[in-house]
């Protein structure tokens, strides 16, 4: 039988019993390689086809100055425009998709003055934002972020914050929406006509919309409070003109949002979806006097006969791009405020946003290609 160790063989044991702790401490605290996956896109050199991809990237670095790392808790999808992008000279190799974020603060940098960690925010990633929205985490300036209300759910808050940026910029910015007014708003059942009927109720003017199909129709039906008129185009033979003239008396419309305009005869228009849109005379006829045409058509084109009807009306016509706040830093004070009346109008129900189902990370990537060719109809969004 062996013998036990005396007092000096048992301080030996203890010594290297420590010195094996510690080496093996060491070997599990050595620094390790944080990654996580977010979702990229890369566009082909040879035509405008483009991919998604999940690409591996690093940990986020030392949070510094008027950044905020948030830990993501949705993220809403929206299209890519990769036109303008290219306008920009922001094309990359690989760049970063999922822009409208709601989540929780993790981090803040020296500088921050309005979070802290623990806070529940939402906000809208810059078309020059490094990180991809649809990741884990993500940095970003504490500029482009506000508190979210607490009644207000994940989902809802990133799906609902760039329409209603839309909607807000639409109606109240570039038409001056008031109490009385008449509205047209093409398209009601989507995702942006859905938040821009609800804001135009909100603020007593009288809302007129187009259907693109039975179900629209019907969902357009069920609004509370009730819109005016709802015009079915689904068929191609509705007279919209006609039909908000004969609405409002005569005295046409005061604002108009559209949905796209067909800028030229139906035979000549490529699509069949194209063909259900309105004609740009069709726009200009029903437009009252002094009225308000927001166009999300960029490439709009207006003959001297339309240029001269406009001005025979007093009326104007704008271009809807949500992506000027982004572009001019002296707007940030303005643009935070809509963040945060919209914001306000889901936490008290004005808004009440259509939504499809949260989908998980794993499965964005298909589903942004579906959004990517405009193939959806309800908000789509990424639940963490």
């Amino acid at each position: 039988m062996g013998t036990a160790p005396g007092p000096e063989g048992a301080d030996s044991l203890q010594k290297d019993s420590k010195v094996a702790v510690v080496k093996v401490q060491a070997i599990g605290a050595a620094p390790r390689q944080v990654t996580m996956k977010g979702l990229y896109f890369q566009q082909s050199s040879t035509s405008e086809e483009i991919a998604f991809v999940f690409q591996e990237r690093e940990n986020l670095p030392v949070t510094e100055d008027n950044y905020v790392k948030l830990q993501v808790k949705a993220c809403a999808l929206s299209q890519i425009n990769t036109k303008l992008l290219a306008e920009m000279k922001m094309e990359k190799d690989f760049f970063p998709v999922g822009r409208e974020v709601a989540g929780i603060v993790l981090d803040v940098g020296s500088k921050v003055s309005f979070f802290q960690p623990g806070d529940e925010v939402a906000g809208i990633l810059p078309l020059d934002s490094e990180d991809p929205g649809l990741c884990e985490a993500v940095r970003v300036h504490e500029h482009y972020l506000v508190h979210k209300p607490e009644k207000v759910t994940w989902t809802e808050a990133a799906g609902t914050i760039r329409d209603g940026v839309r909607a807000y910029t639409a109606l109240h910015y570039l038409s001056h929406l008031s109490p009385g007014k008449s509205v047209l708003i093409m398209d009601g059942a989507s995702a942006l006509g859905t938040i821009a009927i609800q804001l135009a109720h909100h603020r007593g003017a009288k809302v007129i919309s187009t259907a693109c199909s039975l179900e629209d129709k019907q969902c357009l039906e069920r609004f509370r409070p009730s819109i005016a008129r709802v015009i079915d185009v689904s068929n191609g033979k509705a007279q919209v003109a006609e039909s908000c003239l004969e609405e409002t008396g005569g005295l046409g419309v005061d604002i108009v949002l559209d949905a796209g305009v067909r800028l030229y005869n139906k035979d000549d228009e490529p699509t069949v979806k194209l063909q259900l849109l309105p004609h740009k005379h069709d726009i200009i006829t029903l437009l009252g006097v002094g009225g308000h045409w927001v166009t999300t058509e960029e490439n709009l084109q207006l003959d001297p006969p339309d240029s001269h009807c406009l001005f025979l009306k007093g009326a104007t016509v704008a271009f809807l791009n949500d992506e000027v706040w982004n572009l001019s830093n002296v707007q940030q004070g303005k643009y935070l405020c809509i963040l945060k009346d919209v914001m306000e109008k889901l936490s008290t129900g004005v808004f009440r946003p259509q939504l499809d189902e949260p989908i998980p990370l794993y499965e964005a990537k298909v589903t942004m290609e579906v959004v990517q060719k405009n193939q959806g109809r309800k908000k789509q969004v990424v639940q963490f």
